[in-house]
């Protein structure tokens, strides 16, 4: 009763604050015209015509195509090879860090280095990377191994280029798992006699087996959304994606591009909702807080050894396929004439219009970047400290970016800002424009942002706001000036996240982009395709200097002058 009557009085304070409720009617129209309104399009178009009426003949049509057929089945192959291989390699760099005492501190600084290199750099990098090294004309496969005929292309070529993309995203969610379990409960398995194996599987294991199928269904979700690799990698084996982005381009056929579009999306819907309402949950259940102390490292050499120098082995060979693009920039031809050049780079801004490509991606990123992060901390502020009616729809909306794939959202926004609806109205102008650059980066980096911003509101107690109310101020005064200050931290990494994403973004953005405006990513996707790799790579280089120099820069202000060092200062 006391609860119902205290819910009540919340949103009747909320109800007498204007600002309050103007900005959330701003943003459930925003999240509406935005995202549900392109799937929704999307939806209608694929099972609505103009001369018949309700009919599913579209459905009935897309799949009679082989092509669809076996793009589906080799999605979901794909999809589960790299999962697992994921979530295993992910583990493994996982529980060396955490229960593995490692000899030096260089191991720790190379983990650190591999998990963060797939943020800073376009997502298909690495494609470029395998073909260079192990193609036909590949430094490894011709050179080294007298391989003239070895091809990269199809299953195992997107499979391998996926797994090394997102293994560091399971590296990162086991690390926080397995540094929450309490020791007391493995060591005392020790204690009774059980070996390190018996410990890992009867205690370890079961413990993050929820989050293994967290992680498992998150890079099933990235993977089969991916657009870049496999258009770049795939050859003639077709995905999901690519089969939709050429249904669209090579077939114009909007229609079946829909109905495909709304296959795919049911698939990683799915497959959200899975992670998100199941396995999240499970995961919280079964490691609750902290771990109550430290935990003892293992110093065994016949356990230490093997696991550190496997994942050097693959961290070191990461590392060396990021590196092959800057290399392949300044070679004359790659696999043919070795000798060092800088024409490539000379060409990008000479011949190819690099300096527009950089400006206008460069501007695009930076514009969405702020409106990125100050609508993650609004929609976090709303979901953790407020209580209303439309709270889990504005929660489920803005986090239902990340299960939609890129090339999904792209086609929904041409059917519904070109025929749709708006496609007559005051939005009809919008297609075409920056605006709707900007607002798909937005809608893409919303749920990072969303997610690292709920995480760090949960942390401040609610009565350092609730004196600022007592005090007189309106919603608005106590966001700015209590609110957003003690989340300083995690704004300016949203910030520099939304900027990295944004610009190194492609799968959304390339059925989007017109003649008007040049981004990097797709022109590095343009030369990589001709095989023009030395124009690919010398553009791929600035574009990972540009973002990783971002991330820097982030760090130093955040050390500097972040919320961490103010409160070292006062203690």
């Amino acid at each position: 009763m006391a609860t119902r009557q205290g819910a009540a009085l919340e949103r009747k304070k909320l109800m007498a604050d204007p600002i309050m409720v103007t900005t959330i009617v701003v943003l459930i129209a925003f999240l509406t015209l935005f995202i549900l309104y392109p799937l929704a399009i999307l939806l209608v178009d694929s099972v609505y015509g103009t001369e018949t009426g309700l009919t599913t003949s579209v459905f009935q049509r897309i799949f009679q195509m082989k092509t669809f057929r076996t793009a589906i089945t080799n999605t979901l192959k794909v999809g589960f090879a790299v999962g697992i291989f994921s979530t295993l390699i992910g583990l493994l760099f996982a529980y060396v860090e955490v229960y593995v005492k490692l000899r030096t501190k260089f191991m720790g600084g190379l983990f650190q280095v591999v998990s963060m290199l797939p943020v800073v750099s376009p997502p298909f990098v690495l494609s470029l990377s395998m073909i260079m090294l192990f193609g036909k004309a590949g430094i490894i496969t011709r050179y080294l191994l007298k391989i003239y005929d070895n091809s990269v292309y199809g299953y195992w070529g997107i499979v391998i280029v996926q797994t090394l993309t997102f293994f560091p995203v399971c590296y990162m969610m086991l690390k926080g798992l397995l540094k929450n379990i309490d020791p007391s409960l493995e060591e005392a398995a020790r204690d009774m006699g059980a070996s390190r194996s018996k410990v890992f599987t009867s205690v370890t294991l079961p413990l993050i087996l929820p989050g293994l199928g967290n992680a498992f269904l998150v890079t099933f979700i990235e993977s089969i959304a991916d657009f870049a690799n496999p258009m770049i990698i795939g050859g003639s084996y077709d995905t999901l994606a690519t089969t939709i982005y050429l249904q669209i381009t090579g077939a114009y056929d909007k229609q079946g591009a829909a109905a495909m579009a709304v296959v795919l999306l049911a698939i990683t819907l799915a497959m959200y909702m899975v992670q998100k309402y199941v396995l999240e949950k499970r995961t919280a259940a079964t490691l609750t807080g902290k771990a109550s102390r430290g935990r003892m490292r293992i110093e065994d050499r016949s356990v230490t050894a093997p696991l550190s120098v496997l994942c050097s082995l693959i961290a070191v060979f990461v590392i060396l396929m990021y590196l092959c693009v800057p290399i392949g920039a300044l070679f004359k031809t790659w696999g043919y004439d070795f000798h060092l050049t800088t024409k490539w780079f000379g060409l990008v801004f000479s011949r190819y219009k690099g300096f527009k490509a950089f400006k206008d991606s460069f501007l695009l990123s930076l514009a969405s970047a702020p409106i990125t992060a100050l609508l993650s901390m609004i929609i976090s502020y709303l979901v953790v400290k407020r209580k209303f009616k439309a709270k889990g729809f504005i929660e489920f909306v803005s986090m239902l970016a990340m299960a939609v794939p890129g090339t999904v959202l792209g086609i929904g926004y041409i059917r519904g800002f070109v025929n749709g609806v708006f496609g007559t109205g005051f939005l009809k102008g919008i297609y075409g424009s920056a605006a709707i650059l900007i607002i798909v980066f937005v809608v893409r980096s919303l749920p990072t942002g969303t997610r690292s911003g709920i995480s760090a509101l949960r942390q401040i107690d609610k009565s350092i706001e609730e004196s600022a109310y007592d005090m007189g101020a309106d919603s608005f005064k106590v966001f700015m000036t209590v609110t957003l200050p003690l989340i300083k931290d995690s704004f300016l990494s949203g910030l520099v996240t939304a900027f990295v994403r944004s610009i190194t973004a492609i799968s959304a953005v390339i059925l989007l982009v017109t003649p008007q405006f040049l981004l990097i990513t797709v022109q590095i996707n343009e030369f990589a395709e001709k095989g023009s790799y030395g124009i690919a790579c010398a553009f791929a280089t600035i574009l990972i200097c540009i973002t990783y120099g971002s991330v820097l820069l982030m760090n130093l202000f955040i050390k500097y002058f972040g919320t961490s060092r103010k409160i070292k200062e006062a203690d």
